[in-house]
């Protein structure tokens, strides 16, 4: 499937976009592992999580729905799980089987998880090598999936320096000292989301988080929660850029999440100069939540400060089509986590800027990139939903049509992408 998208355009109205992929992949994790049912609305009924829905199934959890975003969990407590009769999919979804590997690790069965092809050639080293600290025995393809992960070993704890700022290294290793002798900590070079901590205290479980040290005594038990999950920011982050470029468009996003250690999106934004208005703060289920009204401006290339890195580093994508619709150039660096998620996100958003006419120079860690006017083309996603949904956005700014090719991928984190796009006013139109 492909996307065709007609240049020009503006957006208005009132969307909500699908709820939190992080926060759903963990609400089926902690609600599996608790005591009692776990009822969350807003759930994200995308391809991702529904594989970490499906993976808890075959482990012998009841799990109900998700139906118009409502699912139930029936919790089997921390030593409940059973062994899969097969190898766990886990599709598109880094999350699902990083954060897995660190829960499976501790189980008394052995294991397998592999994904797609996507998947299999993303770097596991990173999860594998404190897990093995901590006393597990995983194997793998030369560092990637799929995953042979041995049970019946005693984990112990540790304490981890993560020489990279990953949540999801930082989430497993926790989700492992769940289960290990002793207290497990966990130091962070720079902070990244803690969707995991606010999570963990949600279902009763005590984290300490002093500085960048994050920690958990093992051998607890979760308790059942009631959520609703915000609207994911990363999906929102698509509407706030779409909105900032089209002349004369005014847009609301409903309910969106905004944790402190993902909301680099917004100060980006806003340091470019867009106009982003904060509204209806609030607090549900341990998270921050608002809505964030959206009105076209112009914008200007800055530097993007390398504190701010980790807290939008799911968002640069659509951020690099700002930054070739801003005036002047916009400088990235000391992001070096672009280059192993679902693709290497600074190659292949380099190669669609250049096939629409916007001068870019790549760099080991980062990018730079010219603002300018783009022309239509037809673009490549390299199997990427962040990519496919980025390069749509583009057109709104384009001298012709654009299309996106190979965009099946967009259902793993924001199913619907094109209609609800398409109701806020971009000319986009699905092609199979």
């Amino acid at each position: 499937m492909r996307f065709m998208v007609e240049p020009g355009g503006s957006l208005s109205g009132s969307v909500r976009v699908p709820g939190d992929k992080s926060m759903s992949h963990r609400t089926v994790m902690l609600g599996a592992l608790a005591e009692g049912t776990t009822v969350a609305t807003g759930f994200l009924e995308g391809q991702d999580a529904l594989c970490t829905v499906q993976a808890f199934r075959d482990m012998g959890v009841t799990i109900r729905g998700p139906e118009q975003g409502k699912i139930e969990i029936d919790g089997v407590g921390m030593h409940g799980l059973k062994a899969p009769v097969d190898v766990l999919d886990m599709g598109n979804s880094g999350t699902s089987i990083r954060l897995l590997s660190g829960l499976l690790a501790a189980q008394s069965f052995d294991s397998t998880m592999t994904g797609d092809v996507s998947l299999q050639k993303r770097p596991m080293g990173r999860v594998t090598t404190p897990l093995a600290a901590m006393g597990a025995v995983i194997d793998s393809d030369e560092g990637r999936p799929p995953l042979h992960i041995k049970g019946g070993k005693s984990l112990k704890s540790i304490h981890y320096d993560m020489p990279v700022a990953s949540a999801q290294v930082k989430s497993c290793v926790l989700l492992a000292g769940l289960y290990a002798e002793g207290r497990t900590s966990v130091t962070e070079p720079a902070p990244t989301r803690d969707h995991t901590e606010r999570m963990l205290r949600g279902f009763g479980y005590d984290v300490e988080c002093e500085n960048e040290v994050i920690s958990l005594q093992g051998g607890g038990a979760l308790k059942a929660a009631t959520l609703d999950i915000p609207a994911d920011i990363s999906s929102a982050a698509f509407f706030l850029v779409a909105a900032s470029i089209a002349e004369g468009s005014d847009l609301t996003l409903e309910h969106v999440g905004m944790n402190p250690t993902r909301s680099g999106v917004i100060t980006i934004l806003t340091l470019m100069g867009a106009d982003i208005e904060v509204l209806n703060e609030r607090e549900v289920g341990g998270e921050p939540v608002a809505d964030l009204r959206v009105r076209s401006a112009s914008l200007t290339g800055i530097e993007i400060p390398q504190d701010l890195v980790p807290l939008a580093i799911d968002e640069f994508p659509i951020l690099f089509i700002a930054a070739a619709c801003a005036v002047g150039t916009t400088t990235l660096s000391g992001a070096e986590e672009l280059r192993v998620k679902e693709s290497d996100r600074i190659a292949s958003m380099a190669e669609g800027l250049t096939r629409l006419g916007v001068q870019n120079e790549v760099k080991s860690d980062g990018i730079v990139i010219t603002g300018g006017q783009l022309t239509g083309g037809e673009v490549n996603t390299f199997h990427d939903h962040r990519i496919a949904m980025s390069f749509s956005i583009a057109a709104l700014r384009a001298n012709g049509p654009i299309q996106v090719n190979d965009c099946d991928h967009v259902a793993t984190s924001f199913p619907g992408f094109a209609a609800l796009a398409q109701g806020a006013g971009l000319r986009i139109s699905e092609v199979s």
